[in-house]
């Protein structure tokens, strides 16, 4: 739940910032030097490591949390 959470978030973040990058970059076409302004994989690998750090972001704490002995005082 607490990784769902987590990457539904990081989806939302990443959806919102590609496609407000695509605007910038369209607008900062002239800008650019060696890359154009719809370069799809620098858009891709940017999404997929921001998921994979929100993934871990997520899971770390999550899997930590399964091991506390709910009981112990």
């Amino acid at each position: 739940m607490v990784v769902n959470n987590g990457l539904k978030l990081a989806l939302i973040g990443i959806a919102l910032g590609v496609s407000g990058g695509l605007l910038v970059a369209r607008m900062l076409a002239s800008l650019l030097f060696g890359v154009t302004p719809m370069d799809i994989p620098t858009f891709v690998g940017v999404g997929v490591v921001l998921f994979a750090t929100a993934f871990a972001a997520s899971y770390i704490p999550a899997l930590r949390a399964t091991k506390v002995d709910p009981w112990w005082r």
